[in-house]
């Protein structure tokens, strides 16, 4: 028996099926629903023979031609369903739920698994996601200075069962010109757009999301536009760490980079930066005085940006100084200040005396 599901009944119950796409693998690199395993039904070149067939020689020719296609491989894809099924019920899907799931479907049932469709496929639950992100959630962003450890603190506030929507790890970037080092390419603009819209769904609307303060594009990927006007309107807590522990950080994230990779980046911001601090930078890090260069940067550049984009903000600015390491801390000083913030009257939110923050743009 296979259990048809629509795609919000498919994100109500998420955790209780391992998703199959079984489109062709090109189709599932450019998106897919987070988490899905691709178990492709005809490669990329068979698809595209097939859809010539159907536009040249009509539906039932096509369909002989798919046949023949997949009749050599149908023992190697129960083999593999059955695998795949140790742990939960498989649930397929294609481009729109027609013939490539209903198919894989059937077959998953005649090995005897317990299986279930996508109604509508990955295009209606990427329609869920995406109208998941018009909708309203209360926001915490945590700003402060480039190397304030924001990532980590984030990370921390998850493992305290705060929820945290870590926009740079969804992106594979830091943000900045350095941003890329270190990480894996980044995914397509659908497919980042997917791993948050799935993570803003399953919050749920009264929960308090913590975000980190970013500009409206994460290296090459862009935040959606809804998304990024309710960021707009969320109070921020301004973290405000000694330049030496930044540094400290800086050093401990960049350390081990490649000095070419970091070279390519300070040549990224070098107009910005100007001929003489460029070239004060590039000497400390051709020295190996890493701790120098980075001063530079913060000084000449990372800092001073930061400060025009405070002083543009609209939305409400929370100061928060720390110059302690012990995350166990930051955390909870982090967390009574989101307390607080949620408790006030919104007449008293906004804190006059602290000018207001925007983040650097794309």
């Amino acid at each position: 028996m296979i259990t048809r599901l629509s795609a919000l009944d498919v994100l109500h119950s998420f955790e209780q099926w391992l998703l199959v796409d079984v489109r062709s693998p090109g189709e599932f690199e450019r998106a897919h629903i987070p988490g899905a395993t691709n178990l492709p039904l005809f490669s990329d070149e068979e698809r595209a023979r097939v859809g010539l067939c159907y536009k040249i020689e009509g539906k039932e020719q096509a369909t002989l031609l798919g046949l023949e296609i997949v009749g050599p491989k149908m023992r190697q894809f129960g083999e593999t369903m059955l695998s795949l099924a140790q742990e939960k019920p498989l649930l397929f899907c294609c481009w729109r739920g027609g013939m490539r799931s209903q198919s894989m479907a059937w077959l998953a049932a005649q090995v005897g698994l317990r299986v279930g469709r996508l109604l509508g496929g990955y295009k209606a639950f990427r329609r869920i996601l995406l109208d998941g992100l018009e909708e309203t959630r209360p926001i915490v962003i945590l700003g402060g200075k480039t190397g304030s450890g924001k990532t980590k603190i984030l990370q921390a506030l998850r493992e305290r069962g705060e929820v945290v929507l870590d926009l740079e790890h969804h992106a594979h970037h830091k943000g900045s010109s350095f941003g890329s080092l270190g990480e894996l390419p980044q995914p397509t603009q659908p497919q980042f757009e997917n791993a948050i819209g799935l993570e803003w769904l399953q919050a749920g609307e009264n929960t308090v999301v913590w975000m980190e303060n970013e500009s409206r594009c994460v290296g090459k990927r862009t935040i959606p536009k809804s998304l990024w006007m309710q960021m707009r309107q969320a109070p921020v807590i301004d973290l405000q760490v000694p330049k030496s522990h930044r540094i400290d950080i800086l050093m401990e994230d960049y350390g081990s980079q490649p000095p070419e990779g970091l070279e390519d980046a300070i040549h990224r911001i070098g107009k910005r930066l100007g001929p003489q601090h460029l070239k004060s930078a590039l000497e400390s890090l051709h020295q190996s005085n890493l701790a120098e260069c980075c001063s530079i940067l913060l000084d000449h550049y990372y800092d001073k940006m930061y400060g025009r984009g405070l002083s543009k903000r609209e939305a409400p600015v929370y100061p928060l100084s720390h110059d302690t390491q012990d995350m166990d801390t930051v955390v909870s000083d982090l967390l009574q200040l989101k307390k607080e913030i949620f408790a006030a009257p919104a007449v008293e939110k906004h804190n006059e005396s602290s000018p207001p923050m925007q983040p650097e743009g794309c």
